[in-house]
């Protein structure tokens, strides 16, 4: 796969890093056409991915971000870049207004969008930080942990793609309509975040343990403001639970055999 990517980019780590975006990606793609087949999964099973999407993204901030940015620039600098990820996803999610599934409405008050679009925020926002370390990683040149982290994104975005075309289904449009058009938007924004990270770590490397606690901030407050919250609302905690756990083993062993 190291060779493949290699040979594919030419070396270039940004083009790397639209490559890794593209990935993820296609894997939100395949997770919204899902519901052509499936088009009632059931509520426990989707707090169930949930739940497996934060154990990804919290095993991911420490082991692919957190960890290596400390060993490559000290502490401080990953602190400082937690803090500001943070403190950005923090700002961004009261002023943008979007739409939980089962939180309601949130950010600046706006009557003109409609619910859909704000859903659709909603988990564009959630998808920001993925997209961003993802490609802060391959803008690193370490194309082991690079890939490592592109595949657990990826499959933790089967889940993301088909809980917006569930939802988006029962908005009232056609299953091929929302599984094509709305389940893909909302995960597009991953795909130039991820160009983004790997360019501003290729031009400016001293700045890369800054952009991997940057990610890794910005991912911990998604899961412990959004994610968490949203699968403990409807009685399934213990599947979000068990979910959850699966999850950060799962990074875990891509982390240690890939990475």
């Amino acid at each position: 796969m190291e060779a493949f990517f290699t040979r594919l980019s030419g070396g270039n780590l940004i083009l790397q890093g639209l490559i890794g975006g593209i990935v993820i990606t296609l894997f939100n793609t395949l997770g919204a056409l899902l519901v052509v087949v499936w088009r009632r999964p059931r509520e426990g099973f989707l707090d169930g991915a949930l739940g497996f999407a934060a154990g990804v993204m919290l095993t991911a901030s420490f082991t692919s971000l957190i960890l290596p940015g400390i060993e490559y620039g000290g502490v401080w600098p990953v602190i400082a870049g937690v803090v500001l990820g943070a403190l950005m996803l923090d700002a961004v999610d009261h002023l943008v207004p979007h739409l939980h599934l089962i939180g309601g409405r949130e950010g600046r008050p706006s009557a003109r969008i409609k619910a859909v679009w704000l859903f659709i925020i909603a988990i564009t926002l959630h998808n920001m930080p993925e997209g961003l370390a993802v490609g802060v990683w391959f803008g690193s040149g370490n194309l082991d942990n690079a890939l490592s982290l592109m595949w657990a994104i990826g499959l933790q975005n089967l889940r993301g793609g088909l809980a917006v075309a569930v939802w988006a289904l029962g908005a009232g449009m056609g299953a091929y309509f929302y599984a094509a058009v709305v389940g893909v938007r909302a995960g597009l924004v991953e795909i130039p975040l991820a160009v983004l990270g790997a360019w501003a770590v290729e031009v400016a490397r001293p700045i890369l343990p800054y952009a991997m606690g940057f990610a890794a901030g910005a991912m911990l407050y998604v899961i412990s403001d959004e994610i968490v919250p949203e699968t403990h609302r409807k009685g399934h905690e213990r599947l979000a639970t068990l979910g959850f756990i699966l999850g950060a083993l799962v990074m875990l062993y891509l982390d240690v055999t890939l990475g």
